[in-house]
Parts: structure tokens; sequence; C-alpha cells
């Protein structure tokens, strides 16, 4: 049975939402969407298309400016999309209504640690992209409110920023900064700077998070993201070296599955199945 949030929790999470409110406006652009952000946004999205008929009802947990619910709604899916943040909300919901998505994209202001909110509501697959449940305090939780909010033999895919970025360890060791260069490997919330607010943001191993959902899924596969690419705020190599980044994604997409390799990564893609 999963524990309640403590009041400490809760307070990271608000200053988690606030951080997340004040760069909203601007999420879209280079911070939030830039190129290497795509490249494992559109593997979240051929995966939920592999898996999930078209027609099917989709629930985004940390649906952020609303990207991915929009591009499912636009490809025959109906979305409800949830955030904690107030500001992320507004921002998907203007989104919807400027591409006259609506009837598809229903949009609400719920945490993934809240999702009783969602009462009796079902759904064929959740997912959640780019790291938003790096931000949740009660994963146990998350896993017994997904399985209850699941149709039977629904899907989970999730795309969650990884404990090992050999990129990132590379990175900041070569300048010296050996605090940067391992500041993944802690256990627990760690204050990362967003703005001038606080992201609370926890770090897993695949097998660590499945760890945390084997209670109510079964694992169907995980794979890393940007495993030789590099991680989304070093978009300027990526942009100056295109030559070689061409060569990198190649690797990425044929060696992301390979085990041990797999366990790195800026992030991993894995798919669970709820169980009978």
């Amino acid at each position: 049975m999963a524990s309640e949030t403590t009041p400490q929790e809760l307070l990271q999470i608000a200053e988690t939402a606030r951080a997340f409110d004040s760069v909203a406006a601007e999420y879209d652009g280079p911070s939030g969407n830039n190129a290497l952000v795509q490249i494992m946004r559109a593997e979240l999205q051929r995966a939920v298309l592999e898996r999930v008929p078209r027609g099917a009802r989709l629930l985004d947990l940390g649906c952020g400016t609303g990207i991915d619910a929009a591009w499912f709604a636009q490809h025959g899916y109906t979305v409800t999309a949830v955030d904690a943040s107030r500001e992320m909300v507004h921002q998907t919901r203007q989104r919807a209504t400027r591409a006259n998505l609506e009837e598809r994209v229903r949009v609400q202001y719920i945490g993934a640690h809240e999702l009783e909110r969602l009462g009796t509501e079902r759904f064929d697959a959740i997912y959640s992209d780019l790291g938003p449940l790096n931000c949740v305090a009660d994963l146990r939780a998350v896993s017994e409110q997904c399985a209850a909010h699941l149709n039977p033999g629904g899907i989970l895919v999730f795309s969650v920023m990884a404990r090992y970025c050999p990129w990132e360890m590379l990175y900041h060791t070569l300048r010296g900064d050996f605090n940067a260069a391992r500041r993944r490997f802690p256990r627990g919330a760690l204050p990362v700077k967003l703005n001038d607010g606080i992201v609370w943001t926890r770090y897993y191993s695949p097998r660590e998070f499945f760890q945390l959902f084997e209670n109510e899924f079964q694992l169907v596969t995980y794979r890393a993201l940007n495993l030789f690419l590099p991680p989304p705020y070093l978009i300027r190599w990526y942009e100056r070296f295109r030559t070689p980044m061409r060569l990198l994604s190649r690797l990425d997409s044929t060696l992301d599955g390979v085990p041990l390799l797999r366990e790195a990564g800026d992030h991993f893609l894995i798919t669970l199945r709820r169980k009978a």
C-alpha cells in the first residue's frame, strides 16, 4: 500500500509547480522543445502509436504545454491531459483551442500525485513524456492509481530521466565540475534550478523505476533515449556538429535496446502492461 504524501513532499510539489508556472509561457521554445527534446518526444509518440489503436482514450500525466496531447488528438485519440502546474494547464487549453481540438482534448489541473481526483474515469493507455514522473514523491501511489484508471490490458508508456547519463558525466568531468558530473547519482529528491525556482527531481535506473510499479504492472520493454546524442541542454553542440550528430543518432537507433547500454541515456522509455 502506498504511503501518504508528507508535508515536506507537498511543499516540494508546490515549489516544483511554481517553477514550471514561471516558464510555461516560453516552454515551447529552446528550453522545453528544442531539436533534442523533439527526438525523444517522437520516440514516445511512436511507441504509443505502435501499441494503442487510434480512437483509444489516453491519459497524459504531466502534459506541460500540451504538445503531445494535441499531437495524439490530431492522430485520432481522445486525450485527458493533467498537470500540477496551473500555467502549463492554461497553455495546454490554449493550444487545444487554437487547434480546434476541444472535443478531443480535455485538460485538468491535477498532479500525477492526485489521480484519485479523476474519479471513475478509465483509459486505454496512460503516457508521461520527458520526466514529469521524476518530480513525484510516491510512485507506488501513482502505480496504484494508474492501475485503477486503466481498462483491462491497458498499458503505460513513460519517458523518465535516467540516473546514468554518459554525456552529462563526461561533459562535466572534462570541465572539472565533478559534483555536476555525478548529480544524478543520489537517491531521493534533489533540487534542480529552473528559471528562478526549484524543481525537486528524482533520478532512476529502469530497474529501480519498474520496482515501484511491479505490483500492478508487467514489464513489456524499455530502452535508452539520447544515449549517444547529448542531453537537451547541450543543444548548441548538436547544432554545431551536425555530421557527427547524425552518426550518433544512428547509433541511438541501433543500440538503444541493447542490454547494459539501455540502462543509460538522458532518459529511458519504458512500457508496462496492467496485470490481469
